[in-house]
């Protein structure tokens, strides 16, 4: 491996965004690599990493993969845990590559 990521991004509106990336950051910590703060976040995969940022009405997510073809799991297991703890809320999830 060269050590390039494939990275996308998605900003998330939600009212609840420091809740969301503290539960996130607590689910995963069992069983891999994850640290948090007030507004920032991340948690190591195998596959790649996931960094989280807060702001007052917006949940930021940064998945970065090992390769092109890990970023959709990575993807998926963000954004289905985050549905399942938002499932109050009806939330829009759109993953955007970055170059």
């Amino acid at each position: 491996m060269d050590g390039t990521k494939t990275v996308s991004a998605a900003a998330i509106a939600t009212p609840h965004a420091q809740k969301y990336l503290v539960q996130l950051c607590k689910h995963f910590q069992h069983k891999r690599p994850a640290t948090w703060g007030d507004d920032k976040g991340k948690i190591e995969f195998t596959i790649g990493d996931c960094d989280l940022a807060a702001e007052p009405s917006t949940l930021h997510i940064t998945a970065s993969a090992t390769s092109a073809e890990n970023l959709p799991q990575l993807e998926d297991v963000i954004a289905r845990h985050l549905l399942r703890f938002a499932f109050r809320e009806e939330l829009k999830i759109e993953w955007k590559r970055e170059s």
